[in-house]
């Protein structure tokens, strides 16, 4: 099968538990990277450098990529991009947890469609444990189907997608947005006209907590979603129409209660 690489970041704020956790997770799949690329977006603690150093000792594949400043989550990937030496490039978050079978499985789903460029998965959210879950966020599956979510909704979960390294860059790869850098990626690749898929089976596992909700509603991130949909309508990718129902769904999450954003993730986005 075709080889590939991992490429997460982790910065001085993440959580030396739950990187551990994530980094495990990949170094243990079932089909394992050849190369696993972290970029360390700044200085971070010794606790975040201690669970590198131990999978070193240990004969992980790691390439250590260092930043000399926060650069935010987008321009951190960019620069894993830069040296990735593969063409196969699987997406981890420093958060969250892979199933030992997720990259398997997209591996083979590469092998089985030539001219796949990316594929991502369905997750289960959980708290606390990865065996406590709370949710599920479900995406659409084929091509077809994809892309026409894609013009209100983000049709990929970012931390569970494999790409190609040469459809990332010919988009001109992640843009400087602090939020909803995935977002403006799915956009301009889809603009490109790549081929995409979804596995079916939720082989991963998303970190969620009530604090997630609080962290979704800020201005900031309201602002940049907002900015890359209606950039979105300029370039001729979605409708006017689309644009104003994504902007007001947004104002609305941003205005109302995190009790309401609360009912409508679990009622609504996440059937």
């Amino acid at each position: 099968m075709e080889k590939y690489s991992v490429l997460m970041t982790v910065y001085t704020k993440d959580n030396p538990e739950y990187f551990a956790l994530a980094l495990d997770s990949m170094i243990r799949q079932t089909y394992p990277a050849d190369e696993i690329v972290i970029v360390k977006d700044g200085p971070v603690t010794e606790e975040l450098q201690k669970v590198i150093d131990d999978r070193l000792r240990d004969g992980a594949p790691i390439v250590q990529v260092q930043l000399p400043e926060n650069k935010g989550l987008g321009l951190a990937l960019n620069e894993g991009i830069k040296v990735i030496k593969n063409d196969l490039i699987a997406r981890m978050d420093s958060d969250d947890y892979s199933l030992p079978e997720r990259c398997e499985m997209q591996v083979r789903a590469f092998e089985k469609i030539p001219k796949l460029d990316i594929i991502g998965c369905p997750v289960l959210e959980f708290s606390g444990t990865i065996d406590n879950i709370v949710g599920e966020r479900k995406v659409p599956l084929t091509n077809r189907e994809i892309y026409a979510f894609a013009k209100k909704r983000d049709p990929f979960n970012h931390p569970t997608v494999m790409y190609r390294k040469k459809a990332v860059m010919k988009a001109g790869c992640y843009s400087d947005y602090r939020k909803n850098q995935d977002t403006d990626l799915w956009i301009k690749m889809l603009s490109n006209h790549v081929y995409c898929r979804n596995l079916a089976k939720p082989v991963f596992r998303f970190r969620f907590d009530e604090g997630t909700y609080q962290k979704r509603k800020s201005w900031i991130n309201t602002k940049i979603l907002i900015e890359i949909r209606y950039k979105a309508w300029r370039s001729g990718f979605n409708s006017f129409f689309e644009f104003l129902t994504v902007a007001a769904v947004q104002l609305g999450m941003y205005i109302l209660p995190v009790g309401f954003q609360k009912f409508v993730y679990q009622k609504i986005l996440r059937r």
